[in-house]
């Protein structure tokens, strides 16, 4: 399967009114319609149960959704690209840096990096691929209103990019509410096709559904719109072969008396869906420390990161 975008106009024998249909509920791709459930396009569309079967069964033979051998799988594997962290260090923990088709969280406490990360990797994402990155655009999604131009600024001079252009590849939207976030997210499936986004940020991914649901009593509601959203958001990755980074915040365990007694916000939902988790935690002075926490498929590891004027670097010893 390759990584060519293939929009719903060109599905054979499909009338140009249900295009038109499609194409206004956000299905522009033929990707945003396989990995949609049947009842959400129905909603949207107005399409008929008969009809939204037959446009995806057409849509799954185009794309050659079908069973593979474990060498087509391994050749599918290595379509999956690395955006560089601006640390080789970090990089080589990662594999090589943060991947496509797959979410990465980074969690960790109030200054471990987490937010200095992901502007760099807004920056870096714009990179050709000889320099660690993917001559794509990135879109960050803010939920707590940590994003900051003067960050790109520096850090696009630290890799010798032009500053204005480097913001004017960067599509920045708050999001208020859990539900305005997911609908962000939602109307990404027809935007990061139209407009090369090869990564999405979102900072943090947890902090509304934590303020809206509080207590116990809400616990098992939150959980589950909280693992729609994860899986909406690894949809997008594996839609769009793009690099989807979260972060998180983290919580005192009270009964973890050895040990570290953090652990991030989201419960097992979120410990089952990302690709990739990395815990970030401070160190002397601008030093930073990065542990692969879960990752199917790299041992676990530590990195030590500086973060400085010009973003995140590897330490001078």
């Amino acid at each position: 399967m390759s990584d060519k975008i293939v929009f719903v106009k060109d599905l054979p024998n499909v009338t140009p009114q249900i295009i038109e249909k499609l194409e206004a509920a956000g299905y522009s791709t033929v990707w945003a319609l396989i990995v949609a459930r049947p009842e959400e396009i129905a909603e949207k569309t107005g399409l008929p149960p008969t009809t939204i079967a037959r446009l995806i069964e057409n849509a799954r033979r185009v794309l050659g959704l079908t069973f593979k051998t474990a060498k087509e799988v391994k050749n599918e594997r290595l379509s999956v690209r690395k955006i560089t962290t601006g640390s080789r260090e970090l990089d080589n923990v990662l594999g090589g840096g943060v991947e496509t088709k797959t979410i990465t969280e980074f969690f960790g406490e109030y200054g471990s990096g987490k937010t200095q990360i992901c502007h760099q990797l807004s920056v870096n994402v714009q990179l050709p691929p000889e320099k660690g990155g993917l001559s794509g655009k990135a879109v960050y999604i803010d939920t707590e209103g940590t994003f900051r131009w003067e960050r790109i600024e520096a850090m696009a001079r630290g890799v010798s990019l032009d500053p204005d252009k480097v913001m004017e590849n960067i599509f920045y939207q708050r999001a208020y509410n859990s539900d305005h976030q997911i609908s962000i997210v939602e109307e990404l499936f027809s935007f990061v096709p139209k407009n090369n986004v090869k990564l999405v940020v979102i900072d943090s991914v947890t902090s509304h559904f934590r303020a809206e649901y509080p207590g116990r009593e809400h616990l098992a509601e939150r959980q589950q719109k909280l693992n729609a959203h994860l899986h909406q958001l690894m949809r997008l990755a594996e839609a769009y072969n793009l690099a989807v980074v979260v972060t998180n915040q983290v919580m005192a365990r009270p009964d973890v008396f050895y040990g570290d007694p953090t652990v991030a916000v989201g419960g097992h939902v979120l410990a089952h869906t990302p690709g990739v988790r990395v815990q970030l935690r401070k160190s002397k002075g601008n030093k930073r420390i990065a542990r692969i926490v879960d990752a199917p498929h790299l041992p676990e590891g530590e990195a030590v990161f500086v973060i400085t004027e010009e973003g995140i670097r590897d330490p001078e010893e």
